[in-house]
């Protein structure tokens, strides 16, 4: 089992920047992809950013490819989402996700996948 707790939400103005981090604890983290979801009031929890095992493959939703870059340290067991140019619509409520994968590449896409889950940290983008 692994533990997770994000930090570094807060407000920000449009055009601005944040960086989000996940920390881990419990087992080893090199063992597990990890991604980034985000969730507004009313809507379902949507897919951000994924980062394979070993960090060397990345996915993004279309909606942040290229204003955010998401990054780990294994040795440090975190992962960090970097956020540039923010938008209103970047409002959220933004979780980190781990689950086991059996390959050092790849990573889950779909929340359903996800087995561990922070608590969430809050981003407000003010326009």
């Amino acid at each position: 089992q692994v533990q997770l707790i994000e930090s570094g939400g807060g407000l920000v103005q449009a055009g601005g920047s944040l960086r989000l981090s996940c920390a881990a604890s419990g087992r080893t983290f090199s063992s597990y992809c990890v991604g980034w979801f985000r969730q507004t009031s009313g809507k379902e929890r949507d897919f951000v950013a994924a980062i394979s095992r070993n960090g060397g493959r990345t996915y993004y939703a279309d909606s942040v490819k290229g204003r955010f870059t998401i990054s780990r340290d294994n040795a440090k067991d975190t992962v960090t989402l970097q956020m540039n140019s923010l938008k209103p619509e970047d409002t959220a409520v933004y979780y980190c996700a781990a689950d086991m994968y059996a390959s050092p590449w790849g990573a889950h896409l779909s929340q359903n996948e996800y087995d561990y889950w922070g608590q969430g940290t809050q981003v407000t983008v003010s326009s």
